[in-house]
This record gives C-alpha cells, sequence and structure tokens, in this order.
C-alpha cells in the first residue's frame, strides 16, 4: 500500500527540495523530492549524510524513481518513511525560550513533583517572567539582571544558560537512533511527569553550514530532570525519545534561515482518554539566534558527518489533565502532532520506552547493509 504524503508535505513542496530517507524494502535509501518528482540519491550518495556533505542533494544526483501526484504525492507502494538523517550527531539546545527556562527552574525547585508546579510558577512569573524576556543573552543587562535574582535567592542553574552567555547544548541521542513520522515515540515506563518538546532542527555540515530544517519532538522527563540536572542523559536518551521528519526542507532562495527565525510550530496531543491540548512555538520569541546557537553546538568540535540540532521550544504544556494542579503528563495512546506551514507535519503515538520497537540499526548494522548492497563506497 502507497503512504501518502498528503498533509505531511507542506502547502507549498513542489517549490521547495526535501531531503529525506525511506525503505523501499531492501534497505534504507535517501531521496529527494524535488520538482515535482521523487529520486533515489543512491547512484551519488548512500546516505543523507553523505548527500549533505558532497553537495549531492539536486535531481541531477539521483535517479528518477516516482512522479508526485500534486494533490495527493504518495511513496512508491510498500515504502516506509524513516527519519530524514543517518550518520549526523543528534544534538539539541535548551532553554532557549523565556518560557522553558521558567519551567525548568519549576521542575528543579518541584524536585520533579508536579504537584508543587503551579505555586512555584506563579511566584517565578511575578519575579523573573517580565525581566527574562527583556534582556539578550550574555549582554550587561542580562548580568545585573544576574546579580540581583542571585540577591533575592531566586538564581538558577537553569537561568545561567538561558540568559548567561553560554547555551546550554546535549547529545540528545546516538546516531541513528531517531524515528520517523508515524512510528511510535517513547517514555520512560517509569516517569510520572513528561511531555513532548515540538520544535524546528537544524540540518549542519561537518563545515558547519546550516543547510536546511525540519520538525523534531524532543521528548522530555521533567520528573527526572527536577529531581536533578545530572539525570539529563535519562531524562533525554531513552529508546524511540527522538523523533524526526518527515524531511529535511533545503534551503535555498526560496526558504531560508529567516523562515526558521520566524516559524510558529504548531502542537497538538490527542489522547484515547479524550483529553486534547493544542498550543504553538514562536520561533520568534526565542533568546538566541538559531545560527549562534548552532556555532556554539560546532564550537571547537569536529563532526566528521555532520549534525543536527534541536533549537528548543517555548511550549511546555501545563494543562491539568487528570486533577486540578497535576498540570499535564502523557498516557499511553496519546497522537502528538507536530506542525508548521513550511516544514510539514510530524505526527507520532506514545508508547513506553520499554514496549517501543528495538533500536537494532546501529553503525555497524548501517554499514554492513551498505557493503551487502555494493554501495560501501557512497558513504
Amino acid at each position: 500500500m502507497a503512504v501518502s504524503l498528503a498533509g505531511l508535505l507542506p502547502d507549498d513542496w513542489h517549490m521547495g527540495n526535501f531531503l529525506g530517507r525511506i525503505d523501499l524494502g531492501d534497505g534504507p535509501v535517501p531521496v529527494l523530492i524535488a520538482d515535482g518528482a521523487l529520486h533515489d540519491l543512491t547512484p551519488s550518495s548512500a546516505s543523507v549524510s553523505g548527500a549533505i556533505e558532497r553537495g549531492h542533494t539536486t535531481p541531477q544526483h539521483g535517479r528518477r524513481i516516482a512522479d508526485l501526484d500534486a494533490r495527493d504525492p504518495q511513496l512508491p507502494d510498500g515504502a516506509t518513511l524513516l527519519a530524514p538523517i543517518d550518520l549526523q550527531c543528534i544534538k539539541a539546545a535548551g532553554v532557549t525560550f523565556a518560557v522553558s527556562a521558567i519551567e525548568r527552574v519549576i521542575e528543579e525547585r518541584a524536585r520533579g513533583d508536579a504537584s508543587q508546579a503551579a505555586a512555584i510558577r506563579g511566584r517565578l512569573e511575578e519575579r523573573v517572567g517580565s525581566g527574562i524576556r527583556a534582556v539578550v543573552p550574555g549582554s550587561p543587562e542580562a548580568a545585573e539582571l544576574k546579580r540581583a535574582l542571585i540577591e533575592d535567592g531566586m538564581w538558577s542553574q537553569y537561568l545561567e544558560v538561558a540568559i548567561g552567555p553560554d547555551a546550554e547544548v546535549f547529545t540528545k541521542s546516538p546516531v541513528l537512533s531517531g524515528v520517523g513520522h508515524g512510528a511510535p515515540i517513547g517514555v520512560r515506563s517509569d516517569s510520572s511527569w513528561n511531555n513532548p518538546e515540538p520544535e524546528i532542527v537544524l540540518a549542519v555540515s561537518s563545515r558547519g553550514e546550516t543547510v536546511g530544517a525540519m520538525l523534531g519532538n524532543d521528548v522530555n522527563l521533567r520528573d527526572f530532570e527536577g529531581r536533578s540536572a545530572l539525570l539529563l542523559g535519562k531524562a533525554k536518551d531513552n529508546t524511540a525519545s527522538c523523533a524526526l521528519g518527515p524531511f529535511i526542507r533545503l534551503f535555498d532562495d526560496d526558504f531560508t534561515i529567516d523562515d526558521v527565525r520566524s516559524a510558529d510550530v504548531g502542537l497538538t496531543i490527542e489522547g484515547t482518554d479524550g483529553f486534547r491540548l493544542t498550543g504553538t512555538s514562536r520561533m520568534s520569541e526565542i533568546s538566541r539566534d538559531p545560527l549562534d546557537i548552532a556555532a556554539q553546538a560546532m564550537s571547537e568540535h569536529h563532526y566528521p558527518d555532520g549534525f543536527v540540532l534541536f533549537l528548543g521550544t517555548l511550549f511546555a504544556p501545563t494543562q491539568d489533565r487528570d486533577v486540578v494542579g497535576g498540570g499535564f503528563t502523557h498516557k499511553i495512546g496519546d497522537r502528538v502532532t507536530i506542525a508548521s506551514p513550511r516544514l510539514g507535519t510530524l505526527a507520532n503515538t506514545v508508547t513506553t520506552s520499554k514496549n517501543a520497537p528495538i533500536w537494532e540499526i546501529g553503525i555497524s548494522v548501517f554499514v554492513r547493509d551498505l557493503v551487502r548492497r555494493g554501495l560501501a563506497d557512497r558513504i
């Protein structure tokens, strides 16, 4: 049965260039949607990371395998849509919006107990809500706000990365562990306070060039990180906890980093219990410029296969779900839909990381598969 891309691709998809991965039954294939058609890029590059590194991201570098109907573009019969990255490192930035900074301080002060969050939120909003929104991170004004908050006993490690000179950048998930549109997303089975994080994700080459953007869900466990920031790895890196897709929209004359800076990212959560929550993350409210965050992620590293970078989110769900004051947390079966007009739609259904499909295609399996198909020299 063919997979329809209608509703997944943005309305102006026929004007853009979209890089991704599909499985046609014999292993992952890097593909490009351009000029109204689907192109297999393996004649020149057998990996998405390789295609980006070589600049093999035009129809001339591939083989046309399907024309796409303008009203109902579809993948070939039997194809599976995968996360649109492979060998890139998966990085993420946190606390890049004022609201997310406040919510992280709440987690810290509540020690991961959701029942205490509402009261703490009110006090923090009253004391730092306007101030934290008004300053540029790393500026003299930010340093002055820090001094005032320290004197007031309100300082936090999260406020340091919110308004200080250095962004929080961490490794979200191992290479090849991301899941794509339609796949289950996982939260730890022992977490009682968690949420999705709808974000824009940049694709960056080994040279530090930002080449495109996609959508992502940086699933977060608020109870774990709230107990200790040293539990960030356990809160962020779990099986199926990193969703990406549906495709990387490559930058061109019609879609640039300015479109990322001005993008709205919508979130809808629909539970099997009838619960429904909606929200929007507006990139115009980000505290740090996306290219500055990418430069800080690059820093003194060298990523030979490039990296992708979650930019953080404005959205932190606080709507009560079951009891007054209990806030929001996921339930098994929640349908999480993230959408942005120029990037498309990424939708996944929540399960536990324990029950999510086992992650089996690591680097060794990936390379052996390319050797089997005679494509190892095109990685």
